[in-house]
């Protein structure tokens, strides 16, 4: 075997060993450890800590309602109060135009219906919504036999989250039961 062939292959291996060596004790020193129990227990309460308020934050924002404008119902009435009504949220929501006071928006209420229940100056949200149920039979009572079908113990709710502009849970409420019903 020559000399040469021997430091042809000895030279670059020795290089390649002093690297890997010098390079394990280089990120040796370099490595941070989480050794210690305490430090190990300060970030797992800090991730409990974290996820607590973040579930405080989800909550929060599931039952925060934005802000209601409110205007005087009428300019002699200075205690009453109304929700404005929001056309481009209700749009949003319901994926149509939508008019305020449209009695036809809720769920089991047609043209008719409606109809039914301006003969009874029951011609807004708000009035709909301060309605008790039995007010509400009584008018599908004065249309005739064809009408005690519908049952309109929803109306007065959907009527409320109507005038209230709660738009979204309008919906998920009329999604979830269909034909008004309870």
């Amino acid at each position: 075997m020559n000399l040469d062939t021997v430091w042809s292959w000895l030279i670059p291996l020795l290089v390649g060993v002093i690297c890997a060596l010098l390079g394990y004790l280089w990120g040796k020193g370099r490595r941070e450890v989480i050794g210690s129990s305490s430090q190990l227990k300060a970030l797992e309460d800090e991730n409990t800590k974290l996820k607590a308020d973040l579930e405080v934050c989800h909550t929060k924002l599931a039952t925060a309602s934005a802000p209601k404008i409110t205007t005087p119902v009428s300019p002699l009435v200075s205690s009453g109060t109304r929700t404005v009504f929001d056309a481009g949220a209700a749009k949003a929501a319901f994926g149509k135009r939508i008019k305020q006071d449209d009695l036809k928006i809720v769920e089991g209420i047609g043209p008719k219906i409606e109809g039914l229940f301006h003969n009874f100056d029951i011609k807004t949200w708000e009035t709909l919504s301060e309605a008790t149920v039995d007010k509400c039979q009584e008018v599908l009572n004065s249309g005739g036999k064809r009408y005690r079908i519908h049952d309109p113990s929803s109306w007065p709710m959907q009527g409320k989250m109507a005038y209230e502009g709660k738009w979204k849970e309008l919906v998920k409420w009329q999604d979830e039961h269909k034909a008004g019903k309870f």
